[in-house]
């Protein structure tokens, strides 16, 4: 069943309460959760990204402090927050250093401007590495002490975890498996950094409209052709539509999809040894839902059977993520809350 939020009341929950913010280049998503991981209160504030880091820091601040008033409690009850935002970043330091949907944010100390507005304890983790948490404390690894959560869509994100501890690596770059590579020939796709032959280049949303076009343009027979001819655009979403109808070439770009991700969660899984690898963003294919999503697993699950060691296969959990777009400020809630009860030398 497709991911709903549902909130619970002061009464249903458990103290204390963290607040989670998930920064995106066009918006911020704000919550606040329980000492369960159960939402309490959501809402969502545009980034604004053109009016500066420091401003956005302030309307952050007032986002917590408006989702603490939803939830019914006060910011003395709010042990800690989390803030979980893209890289480029030095984690130590609590600073962005060149993210790339951020001009103009170049080195700025995000997590001590946005404390310093909110006057509350704040911890900084990446985006990625916050959604993965989200989905090991209360998602579909909520079973699992390791996990790796690669996020498809515009392009591809990955987080680790590990230990309920985030790889975030010497740099604060650990984790961007999108940019590993699984195609060293002449002739490997161009990935949107500009290298080539790099994992996001044969598995992302905009890897799925890149070959479709190529494949349309070599004449292959399609209903995606009459719909193209109507006027709409190429995207994963109308590729899905015509291979949930049965188009041949339109199943067959969702199938090499799955083919690729198997390629890169072989290396995954020989390098990290997690538990379990979740597929979660928005390029899902309908997921467990529709009978596509459910071969486009099942695809991915064969490429790794056919490729990994078998004690491996036999042990690793390829599974979707649960948490749709929640399980960011969740698991960076998630996050503080980590951070909280080390401080207070409590088990996490």
């Amino acid at each position: 069943m497709a991911y709903q939020r549902q909130f619970i009341s002061r009464a249903q929950s458990q103290a204390p309460y963290f607040v989670g913010l998930d920064l995106g280049g066009t918006n911020v998503k704000v919550g606040v959760v329980d000492d369960l991981g159960r939402p309490m209160s959501w809402l969502t504030i545009p980034t604004l990204v053109e009016r500066g880091g420091e401003d956005a820091a302030g309307r952050m601040a007032a986002a917590a402090h408006e989702a603490i008033g939803q939830a019914g409690i006060q910011a003395s009850d709010v042990a800690r927050m989390g803030l979980g935002s893209p890289g480029t970043m030095d984690i130590p330091g609590g600073r962005l250093v060149k993210p790339a949907n951020f001009k103009g944010w170049e080195n700025f100390p995000i997590r001590d401007r946005v404390a310093c507005h909110a006057q509350l304890p704040l911890t900084f983790a990446n985006d990625a590495s916050s959604a993965a948490y989200g989905e090991l404390w209360v998602g579909s690894g909520r079973n699992f002490h390791s996990l790796v959560l690669l996020t498809l869509g515009t392009g591809v994100g990955c987080g680790i975890i590990v230990g309920h501890t985030p790889l975030s690596g010497e740099h604060s770059h650990g984790g961007e498996f999108g940019h590993s590579i699984i195609d060293y020939g002449d002739h490997a796709r161009v990935c949107s950094c500009g290298q080539s032959g790099h994992f996001e280049a044969y598995t992302s949303a905009t890897s799925v409209t890149k070959r479709t076009l190529e494949a349309l343009a070599a004449g292959h027979e399609s209903s995606l052709s009459r719909r193209v001819a109507q006027g709409e655009a190429v995207s994963s979403l109308l590729v899905a539509e015509e291979a949930e109808s049965g188009d041949p070439l339109a199943r067959e770009i969702v199938m090499e999809t799955g083919k690729y991700l198997g390629i890169g969660i072989v290396n995954l899984m020989h390098t990290i040894d997690p538990q379990g690898i979740l597929l979660g963003g928005a390029m899902l294919f309908g997921g467990h839902e529709t009978e596509l999503g459910r071969q486009f697993l099942a695809r991915v699950k064969q490429e790794v059977k056919r490729r990994a060691y078998p004690f491996l296969v036999e042990r690793t959990i390829i599974d979707f993520a649960s948490l749709g777009g929640d399980a960011g400020f969740i698991g960076v809630a998630g996050l503080a809350r980590v951070d909280y009860r080390k401080q207070m030398e409590l088990p996490t």
